[in-house]
């Protein structure tokens, strides 16, 4: 079957430069890891992901079923840092239930590297420093857990997110590409 091919950046970030974690935006709340909220990220990871370029890059991403299966399996990884993972709540009022919107998960890799998982936003809840709430949470769990660097993998499509990770500190370090069945693409 015929490929197609994605440019993605590996980039990087030197944890001993973390700057604090910004207050959560009102009416949200950070949820920290819990195995019984994995339904939660999981159809927030959908949400967030089903119409993007990466849902074509990682099928499994424009799938529910999918992000339950990649949640389930990144949190039995042995290196699956809790203190870097979080779920992302919009309270609104009061009176109104919780709507998840957010997730980001964190892995321990290679020693003293921390690897950013599936930052996600749903759209309707985009453009309010969300992406950047979760993802400098994340990487104080990984400092708190004693890593020198974090890091992630962005397709390069994906502007936003890697004008979101340039403007945090993050250096691309390398350049991939991801072949993908035509078919999925």
């Amino acid at each position: 079957m015929p490929l197609t091919y994605f440019k993605r950046f590996r980039m990087e970030y030197d944890l001993s430069t973390l700057v604090p974690t910004p207050s959560e935006p009102g009416g949200y709340r950070l949820i920290p890891w819990d195995e019984s909220l994995i339904e939660e990220h999981a159809e927030s990871k959908y949400q967030s992901f089903r119409f993007e370029i990466d849902a074509n890059v990682f099928p499994c991403l424009g799938e529910r079923e999918g992000c339950l299966r990649l949640m389930q399996e990144i949190s039995r990884r042995p290196g699956f840092l809790a203190e870097a993972t979080w779920l992302l709540a919009w309270q609104g009022d009061a009176s109104s239930a919780s709507e998840y919107c957010g997730t980001v998960q964190g892995i321990r890799d290679r020693g003293n590297l921390g690897s950013i998982q599936n930052l996600g936003v749903t759209p309707s809840h985009r453009g309010r420093n969300l992406g950047t709430c979760l993802l400098l949470n994340a990487l104080h769990g990984f400092r708190a857990a004693g890593l020198k660097r974090g890091y992630l993998e962005v397709t390069a499509q994906n502007t936003g997110a890697v004008r979101l990770y340039e403007r945090l500190g993050f250096r691309t370090v390398k350049t991939v590409y991801k072949a993908v069945d035509v078919a999925y693409a």
